[in-house]
């Protein structure tokens, strides 16, 4: 992911990790920008990393469009100076605000795909997403929706699930299917600082969780209580990534997300300034690989050390995860959440294992079915008429 704004955002959201790093990369200058010697060697670096026909840039933040336009347009001139004949793809993070009719314009002549952040329904999104004068943001984020609605821009929600939202799984889901997503991808905040004050970057026993992190319990009967709404009337219809992800755990392929992956060290990266980092959840001294201006992007994500991230996630297994029957399904979910202590004493456990062992306990036998229909050459979504009709399944 490509950062043309760095940490800059024209929100405050109270569980962002990442405003507390706008001044250690911009150097204090919050209006620092990404040049334009920056992102085209970004751009010919990142297409000689690529060996797929299809090429995918995510433009990320911070906020991305606190950018201009014309900075976009320079970097789709770009993707096609470095192209090679390959087709690109771009992908924009937002938190929607300050969309207009030109920025869905260009997004939909330029078939981007949007990720835009909501976190549900106006009570839910508004305790937390506000903007710097500590005012709401829901109202102008449902207009920046019926603007890429309107011009028939293609969107998925980005929402996260916190210690207030998360009791609220049912009335959450409807939200985003009365206001026509199909695509909804929930991540559970779980922030923490050290005894120093600052966020966590490891293992710190004397650190805390900050108050609007989902508990372990919470983000388990939140997946729960979105799960049978969903197993009942939605499956082919609304997608839900990390039951998407689950399924294909459950089918041995690969999950999709780095979060239920078995391995990660994919989801690189890079500050306005050219500085790659090992992930976007680790932008922290220990985790930087360089910059672009001094060594190439394959050689920084080919290294030993990117290597060694990307491996820790397994290597780094407590035996408690090892040995659970649900392994294959989770890994040990992201290593940003490993700060637990194991039943028998280890450090490394997940602190939301708890809630995925009761999620995946749950879902055991519809997975179990989707995997059979899928096995047969049928549709999983049969598993909504088998819910209907099959005793053992409707009384999961």
């Amino acid at each position: 992911m490509a950062k043309p704004a760095g940490a800059s955002c024209n929100l405050a959201c109270e569980y962002c990790y990442y405003s507390e790093k706008t001044g250690r990369h911009n150097g204090g200058d919050k209006s620092a920008l990404m040049s334009d010697e920056t992102l085209e060697l970004y751009i010919k670096q990142y297409m000689e990393s690529q060996s797929l026909d299809c090429v995918q840039f995510v433009w990320h933040g911070g906020e991305p469009t606190l950018r201009e336009i014309d900075f976009y347009r320079r970097a789709m001139s770009l993707q096609r100076k470095y192209a090679r004949g390959r087709s690109v793809q771009n992908c924009l993070q937002t938190n929607g605000t300050l969309l207009t009719d030109e920025w869905c314009g260009f997004l939909k002549e330029n078939s981007w795909l949007v990720g835009l952040s909501i976190d549900g329904a106006e009570k839910y999104h508004d305790e937390y997403r506000r903007d710097k004068q500590d005012r709401p943001t829901w109202s102008r984020v449902m207009e920046g929706i019926r603007l890429l609605q309107r011009h028939g821009v293609e969107w998925n929600a980005m929402a996260v699930v916190n210690e207030y939202n998360a009791d609220y799984p049912r009335e959450f889901y409807r939200f985003f299917k009365d206001i026509g997503c199909q695509y909804i991808q929930f991540t559970p905040v779980v922030e923490r600082i050290k005894a120093t004050g600052v966020l966590a970057d490891g293992y710190d026993p004397e650190g805390k969780v900050m108050s609007f992190t989902v508990s372990p319990r919470q983000w388990g009967d939140f997946l729960i209580g979105v799960f049978d709404e969903w197993i009942r009337e939605d499956v082919g219809s609304m997608f839900i990534q990390i039951f998407e992800a689950t399924l294909a755990n459950w089918m041995g392929v690969e999950a999709g997300i780095c979060t239920l992956a078995a391995r990660c060290g994919h989801a690189a990266v890079m500050e306005h300034n050219g500085d790659v980092y090992c992930c976007d959840h680790f932008v922290f001294p220990a985790y930087r690989l360089g910059n672009i201006h001094e060594r190439t992007i394959i050689e920084m994500m080919a290294s030993e050390r990117q290597q060694r991230f990307g491996m820790m996630k397994e290597t780094a297994l407590p035996r408690q995860c090892r040995e659970c029957e649900y392994v294959f399904a989770c890994h040990g979910e992201c290593p940003r959440n490993r700060f637990a202590i194991s039943s028998d004493g280890e450090k490394g456990l997940n602190f939301l294992c708890e809630g995925y062992r009761r999620f995946f306990a749950h879902v055991t036998p519809y997975m179990d079915y989707m995997k059979k229909e899928l096995d047969a050459g049928r549709a999983p979504a049969n598993v909504m008429h088998a819910w209907r009709t099959d005793q053992s399944l409707s009384k999961s």
